[in-house]
This record gives structure tokens, C-alpha cells and sequence, in this order.
């Protein structure tokens, strides 16, 4: 049994349908990025997830039960995009507050804190910490109780680039542990090698459910090459190859993926003339373009 699992879910406000016919699952251990532009639907699944808002048709099950039952609850982990807490209590007050309600140990707690980087300043007020430091509170009372589903929206908001790998450190931990996570970002570049599953909605409907690398076989994007030599060589390896000077020492030339290894053939076959080659296939953003029809803004 999957421990997300949204069945055929449909959501209307009034004649205005926002989620259409969406099918979604989750598993024990597995990270999932849902992915989408502003209005595609995916707050709305989040809030249908967490029972803060009715489905219309079809079902959802969290954990086996319903969603926002106490049962569910008991076992979610949640990090809003905008984290808001009691600015007047302290990081670790803030913390041993939802250790009680998670009926998790203030060990535990306490030990979170440093986890996430925040033992220097457990016991300052949080109206003192930046948007970055009330993010990893946040963070922090995700992972509080071993939760076995963590929804999570936004989460690197405010992170700095150390920070951003310091929570994935945490998701994959979360995910050995048996969690299965939904992330929700617009981050698409730090996901592509963080999750094992990629969802993508649009206008309201799931027009993408796979991993990067069949989604990139679906797409049939172009895979760029960029070959390097010598600047005594470089022209003749733009004879045998074809493709695009980009500088004196690189030819830049792109393939279908089926094209793949006939192009690496003929690279290698250049022999001692090539000096390096990089190989670049469709990026995660360039996947979500394709599969939400999103355009690029010129």
C-alpha cells in the first residue's frame, strides 16, 4: 500500500475546476517533486492531502486513512512555503512545543536543533532569526516523532547553498528511514539529483509522472555535445563532426537521444585529437517546459 495515494481527485469552486482527474502516488521511502507554475494545482492536492480543504470527486488516503483524521495527522510531517512562528518564544521552546504535541521526547528535539544548525541559537527569540533560521525550525518539527509521510512546500526558501544541501542530507535520511516525501519547489535544478520521481501539473491536470531519465526518453529532447581539442585541431574536428564553433578550442553539436552513442562513436574515433567532451542532456527545466507547454518569457 502506497502511503500517499490520490485517486481520480477532481476539485471545483464553484463552476471553476482546479484539479482534474489526478492520479498520484507515493511510497514508503520514495521522494517525489511535485512540480508546477503558480496556479497549476499543487496547493490546492497539498490542502486536499492535509484535510484543510474537501475533495469534490475521487478519493485520497494518507497512510490508510482519511485525510486531516487524527490517525493521518499522527504520522504527517509538514513545512509550509512561509513558516510563522511565536516570535516571542525561543528556537528550542518553539521545538519542545511541538515535541508535546507529537508526543516526541525534547531530546529529540534538542538534538534536531543542532541537526538543522540552530544549537547557537536554540535558546534566542525567534523573532531574532532570519527567514532562512525559521525555516530550519521549521525543518526541524518535520522530522520531530519519525513522521511517515513528509509534505514539503517550498522548503529551501531562505536556505543558503550550504543549508539547501544540509536539508537534502535530511530528506535522504528521511526516505532510508521508510518516509516517503513530497516536495513541492520551483528549485528545479537542485532536484534533478535529489528525488526518484518527477510530477508535473498543469492548468489543473498531471502531465508528467515519471523519473528524469524516462521523462528525458519521452521528450526526445536534443542532447548536447561539446567537444574540445587543440587549437591547431579544433578545425578539423569540426570537419568530421559537423556542428558549431564556439570558441578556438570547442564544437558544440547536439543529437536526438537515439542519436546518442552513434555521436560518442565518432567522438571517440577522433582519437588523440579530442581533449575532453561533455555530454549535457535535457535539464529538469527544460523537461518542465515541454511537458507544462510553458513558454519561455523573451
Amino acid at each position: 500500500m502506497a502511503a500517499l495515494d490520490i485517486k481520480n481527485v477532481i476539485k471545483r469552486h464553484g463552476k471553476l475546476q482546479t484539479v482534474s482527474d489526478v492520479s498520484l502516488s507515493v511510497a514508503a521511502g520514495e521522494r517525489v517533486a511535485l512540480l508546477g507554475h503558480n496556479g497549476a494545482g499543487k496547493t490546492t492536492i497539498i490542502k486536499m492531502i492535509l484535510g484543510l480543504m474537501p475533495i469534490t470527486e475521487g478519493s485520497i488516503s494518507v497512510l490508510g486513512h482519511a485525510p486531516g483524521s487524527a490517525a493521518a495527522r499522527a504520522q504527517t510531517g509538514y513545512l509550509p512555503e512561509s513558516v510563522a512562528f511565536h516570535g516571542s518564544l525561543t528556537g528550542r521552546e518553539q521545538l519542545h512545543h511541538f515535541a508535546r504535541l507529537k508526543k516526541a521526547s525534547k531530546t529529540q528535539a534538542d538534538e534536531l536543533l543542532e541537526r538543522v544548525g540552530l544549537a547557537h541559537a536554540a535558546d534566542r527569540k525567534i523573532r531574532t532569526y532570519s527567514k532562512g533560521m525559521r525555516q530550519r525550525v521549521g525543518l526541524a518539527q518535520v522530522v520531530l516523532g519519525q513522521p511517515k509521510l513528509a509534505i514539503l512546500d517550498e522548503p529551501t526558501s531562505g536556505l543558503d547553498p550550504v543549508s539547501r544541501h544540509e536539508f537534502y542530507d535530511i530528506v535522504e535520511e528521511l526516505a532510508e528511514n521508510g518516509c516517503a516525501v513530497m516536495l513541492s519547489s520551483h528549485a528545479l535544478t537542485e532536484l534533478e539529483l535529489r528525488t526518484d520521481r518527477i510530477a508535473i501539473l498543469s492548468k489543473g491536470q498531471l502531465v508528467a509522472n515519471d523519473s528524469l531519465q524516462a521523462l528525458r526518453k519521452e521528450a526526445a529532447l536534443p542532447i548536447k555535445f561539446k567537444v574540445t581539442a587543440t587549437s591547431e585541431t579544433i578545425e578539423s574536428v569540426n570537419t568530421q563532426l559537423g556542428g558549431s564553433r564556439v570558441n578556438g578550442r570547442s564544437v558544440e553539436l547536439f543529437c536526438t537521444p537515439d542519436e546518442k552513442v552513434g555521436v560518442l562513436s565518432s567522438i571517440t574515433a577522433l582519437g588523440a585529437i579530442v581533449k575532453d567532451v561533455d555530454v549535457t542532456p535535457a535539464s529538469l527545466e527544460e523537461l518542465y517546459r515541454h511537458f507544462s507547454k510553458v513558454e519561455e518569457k523573451h
